[in-house]
This record gives structure tokens, sequence and C-alpha cells, in this order.
């Protein structure tokens, strides 16, 4: 069963007023694991000492593209001094979105940051939100980066919210894409808004997903909840013990 991992985006401002007690929260609550968001804010070995102080693995990091061109390589030797195995690419700003062959020019920047990737054992994944999913003639940008790209170097970490957002299925999605999808976000919609809910709090088959997630072979279960409608220590700790109820931890 795969260990539960909360994607560190989701308390972004206690991670900044005050990261060592954030951590120690989130391993109290029961996490087993973080997803981290790159930065030099902290350095690697503080954070590594931290994390190994809380009990908490690293599943991997988002990591910004402008970090990934300064240096790939100085990336992946932080990820892996922290015990990640995944470089994650989170988002691409709107100026630089464009058409077919925008997304084309990324997937092969990316293809050369996955081959990086793969020589050191770790794989590099692209994290989707909605605007990934909308028309490009008869693509994506999604597909694109996972279907024309070199065979291994660009995996998936799909975001089951944005999926159903974008109007998809999530379970048809992973499926899709099943033993390339190494890390699956969790994270729930509300009926009426669509807004972000706590994991099985909202309108999202997460049974059926949690089955599918299985099947793909996702080694990382991940809680994500980018906007909180309370304090996020509670929201977090509401999909923590969903999926512990759930026989999920």
């Amino acid at each position: 069963m795969q260990p539960i991992c909360l994607q560190l985006y989701t308390l972004r401002d206690a991670m900044s007023a005050d990261w060592k007690a954030t951590l120690k929260r989130v391993a109290d609550i029961g996490y087993a694991g973080v997803e981290i968001v790159y930065s030099h804010d902290v350095s690697i070995a503080a954070l590594r000492s931290e994390l190994q102080a809380n009990g908490l693995r690293v599943s991997g990091a988002h990591v910004g593209v402008d970090f990934l061109r300064q240096n790939i390589d100085a990336v992946i030797n932080d990820i892996k001094t922290l015990g990640g195995s995944y470089v994650v690419c989170p988002w691409i700003a709107p100026s630089d979105r464009g058409d077919a062959a925008n997304w084309r020019a990324f997937m092969h920047e990316f293809e050369t940051y996955g081959e990086h990737c793969k020589a050191a054992g770790i794989q590099f994944l692209y994290h989707h939100h909605d605007f990934e999913l909308a028309p490009l003639g008869d693509t994506n940008a999604l597909t694109i980066l996972l279907d024309e790209s070199k065979t291994g170097t660009i995996n998936a970490e799909l975001d089951v919210y944005w999926i159903a957002y974008a109007g998809m299925d999530p379970v048809a999605l992973i499926n899709k894409y099943a033993q390339r999808v190494p890390c699956v976000h969790l994270k729930d919609m509300q009926a009426n808004t669509r807004a972000f809910a706590e994991v099985g709090h909202g309108t999202l088959d997460i049974a059926g997903i949690l089955k599918a997630a299985d099947a793909a072979g996702a080694r990382w279960l991940i809680v994500e909840q980018d906007v909180c409608q309370r304090d996020p220590f509670e929201s977090v700790a509401m999909s923590y013990a969903w999926l512990k109820t759930h026989g999920r931890c």
C-alpha cells in the first residue's frame, strides 16, 4: 500500500512562518512523507535533518522551470540528498504556454531533464492543472508531453481534481497512463462551487480513484489542497483521517 504524503504547498503560509514547527505538525497528524516545493529558502542539509527528526520521508519536489534551467544536476543532487525519487515540474506560466508547437518545445526541453534524472536513477514528472487538458487542435498539452516524448523521459503526476475540473474522468486518465503515474495528487471538489475540498468530503469518486492508482502502480498518494476553506492544518488532518478510516494509512 502506498504511503500517504502531503504536498507542502498546502501549508505554504505556515512553512514560511515556521517551517520546523510545520513539519512536526504534519508528522503528528500521521503523514508518512512530504512532497516539497523546491527553493533556496532553507538549506538542504537543515531540511534533511528536520525531516529525519520527524520521521518524514520525501517523495520528491515541485521544481520551477527557472531552477530546472539553471542547474538540473544540482536539483537532482538536492532531491536525492533528501531521499526523494521524483523531480516534478508543476507549472508553466500563462505567457509561455502558447499552442501545440510551444508545448512540443517544452516536451523536448523536459526530455533533456528526464534524461538527466534517468541517469541519476530517479524520474522526471509533469504535474498538470486544467489548462494542459484543453484542446489544442486534435490533441492537448498533456498528451503532447506524455505521448510524444521519448519513452521513460517524462512521466506523470496526475491531479484528480484538475482532471475532473477539465471535464474528464480521473479514473480513465489514470488507467490510460498505467505504470507511468508513480505519484497521484489527491484532492476533492465541492458540489456546487467546484471549489477545492478535503479528500473524501466532495464529489469525486475517491474510492474508484484509489483502486485505479493501485492498479496503475502508483508509488505515492499525495494529498494537496490548493486553497482551504478552513485552517489548512484542519483540512490536511481531515483528508488524512478519511484515508485512514478507509484503510489507506
